[in-house]
């Protein structure tokens, strides 16, 4: 009669050896796993804080725009406000709703390419030839035909002395057809878009044009850093 003992022996042992295996696998792909959500959070809760860091400085200024505009008898339903601190591959475009205290509307925005303007750092001028843009505030004027975007323009008369010579320089404000709705970060705009204008994208000017055609007074536009 044949013995079966150490045959089974050797069939319980590799059965064990590959139960051993698998759970070591699994345990490197559990951890895995968790390594790639942990480290997901952890993005997004940076994205999140930056966000909310954003959103507070965008409030500050507005709290400030709107102070301004009751001050200068500006319109106080909304305000335009560009921060070119941001990154140019992400919205730094603002309409701020005064009435609901926040973002109305939002766009990617073109610095001018003058001087030794960079994608990532704009240079500020005033000056006439400069292809800079200016910062400071500004005040929306008439209503234009523009060459680029929707064909749409209107006019910025600059309020102090950082951007008083706008108007001379045809600083306006229009969208540019390539210009992206969405983000495009961790890519820049291309350099070259602008001339010290405000360039937004299209669907963006469509809207403000409905907006700024039904305002009565003129509307504040700050652009700061």
């Amino acid at each position: 009669m044949k013995t079966y003992g150490p045959i089974i022996l050797a069939i319980i042992l590799f059965a064990g050896l590959v139960s051993f295996v698998r759970y070591k696998s699994d345990s490197r792909k559990k951890e895995q796993v968790e390594k790639i959500e942990n480290e997901r959070v952890r993005a997004q809760e940076k994205i999140d804080a930056e966000n909310r860091s954003a959103f507070s400085r965008l409030k500050t200024k507005a709290d400030s725009a709107l102070a301004y505009c009751k001050a200068k008898g500006l319109n106080t339903q909304y305000c335009c406000l560009i921060d070119f601190s941001i990154h140019s591959g992400k919205k730094r475009f603002f309409v701020w709703d005064f009435k609901k205290d926040t973002i109305k509307y939002s766009s990617l925005c073109c610095h001018g390419y003058g001087q030794k303007s960079t994608q990532s750092k704009p240079i500020f001028s005033n000056v006439e030839g400069s292809y800079c843009s200016s910062l400071g505030k500004y005040k929306t004027g008439a209503h234009s035909y523009s060459n680029w975007g929707i064909n749409v323009h209107y006019k910025l008369h600059g309020l102090d002395k950082t951007n008083s010579n706008a108007f001379k320089r045809w600083v306006v404000l229009h969208s540019h057809t390539p210009i992206s709705e969405s983000e495009i970060y961790p890519n820049h705009l291309p350099l070259g878009w602008s001339q010290g204008c405000p360039v937004i994208n299209d669907n963006i000017m469509r809207k403000i044009d409905v907006m700024l055609r039904e305002t009565k007074k003129p509307v504040l536009l700050w652009i700061y850093n």
